[in-house]
């Protein structure tokens, strides 16, 4: 039977799944439904300053509004205050006992203070590593792209400062040079690159006249763009590189390995089809890895990815050419 082990950012899995930030890990008995069905590890739903500012935000006005028909009784009691991270941070802890398998947190705050400061105390949860999430949009026109990157570099050099467990970061597509980034970030301290951030986008009911969040499911198309970009960086970090979005099948996480990923991200195909769909990903994977005599994931990973100086053609612009010109 194929050996399936991989790490993780560096940290030993017992397969190459891992169930991706989602409100999957919401209760502990979807993180033991999860680890029964054989994901190989958990990244838990992210911690988002931004949700506890509101949150605050909320519980101090709730508590204005009480003052003046309460003031007596306000007074008697010491001062009352939001109790910021902590709730998730008590979440995490209890996912971490819960289970055997990795667990990791995932982390995106506003500023660069707050990130070391909370990864620090999701540190202290006894997680396996943290996942930083940074997208937010720039929606100021003297911001420019370098801006933006050299503030995530200055970020992930925080957190790194901050702790001592490994550092993922979970980028989006959308970078002028992806390479570029890659490597300035790999420099400042990052053990693993997640490809890529699913970016939920705002739509309209035009019936309704009214605004809601496009929360869709990918689709198995969409694995191409990180398949593209792991066999790209393969060979231009030492990092571990993790494939993520439009993995559904077993046959999905051979095509990752084979350009190069060392494990990968699910949500959508768990909210479609469950649990229990992770054993039969591992199942399918198995049985082409035995069928290609493949005894291990390192006897194939890489196989097809492209090489440093070699083969640009198949992942630059080949299929590019071949679609528009039919160059065989």
């Amino acid at each position: 039977m194929a050996d399936l082990r991989t790490t993780y950012m560096g940290v030993p899995l017992a397969n190459p799944i891992v169930v991706g930030s989602c409100s999957l890990s919401k209760s502990i008995d979807s993180i033991k439904r999860l680890e029964q069905a054989g994901a190989g590890g958990l990244v838990v739903k992210s911690l988002f300053e931004e949700q506890i500012q509101l949150e605050e935000e909320e519980f101090r006005t709730r508590l204005g509004e009480l003052e003046p028909g309460f003031a007596e009784a306000v007074s008697m009691f010491p001062k009352m205050e939001h109790g910021g991270p902590k709730q998730h941070l008590y979440w995490v802890a209890e996912a971490r006992k819960a289970v055997k398998m990795p667990i990791f947190a995932s982390l995106n705050c506003v500023s660069r203070v707050t990130w070391g400061d909370y990864a620090k105390q999701l540190e202290g949860t006894g997680v396996s590593g943290i996942e930083l999430n940074f997208y937010s949009p720039a929606l100021d026109p003297e911001i420019t792209a370098t801006n933006i990157e050299q503030r995530e570099i200055s970020i992930l050099e925080s957190v790194r400062a901050a702790v001592k467990i490994p550092i993922a970061v979970k980028l989006h597509p959308h970078y002028t040079s992806l390479m570029n980034v890659v490597s300035r970030m790999e420099a400042a301290g990052a053990d693993a690159f997640v490809l890529f951030n699913r970016l939920l986008q705002p739509d309209i009911d035009v019936d309704g006249l009214t605004r809601h969040s496009a929360i869709g499911l990918s689709v198995p198309g969409e694995s191409l763009l990180p398949l593209r970009w792991v066999a790209i960086l393969r060979d231009r970090t030492m990092a571990d590189l993790i494939a993520s979005t439009g993995i559904w099948t077993g046959r999905d996480v051979a095509k990752m390995v084979l350009v190069g990923a060392k494990a990968v991200q699910v949500v959508s195909v768990l909210y479609r089809e469950q649990a229990g769909h992770i054993q039969k990903m591992l199942k399918e994977l198995s049985s082409w890895m035995d069928g290609h005599n493949f005894a291990n994931l390192d006897a194939f990973r890489g196989k097809l990815g492209q090489k440093q100086g070699t083969d640009a053609w198949s992942f630059a612009r080949g299929q590019y050419i071949k679609a528009l010109v039919g160059v065989d």
